[in-house]
């Protein structure tokens, strides 16, 4: 196989591995941060604050996938 397949190849692995855990996290923050307001719905100012924060968090980590990623796409 060429090296740029190869290349390829693996900047496809890492997106598709790197942006599952990312991506689950996202989806558990919001399905709990619904269920604690339904349980607790004074309290919605502060779950919305604590969620946005761990939504904010958990897309860094796939932004810092995206980062590598380009890193092995454009590093020689």
């Amino acid at each position: 196989m060429d090296v740029e397949i190869i290349k390829n190849l693996v900047v496809g692995f890492i997106m598709a591995i790197g942006i599952l855990g990312p991506s689950l996290a996202i989806g558990k923050i919001g399905s709990e941060a619904l269920k604690a307001v339904g349980r607790n719905p004074e309290a919605y100012s502060k779950i919305q604050t604590a969620m946005i924060l761990s939504l904010a968090f958990a897309e860094a980590i796939a932004i810092y996938v995206l980062v590598v990623a380009l890193l092995v796409k454009l590093g020689s």
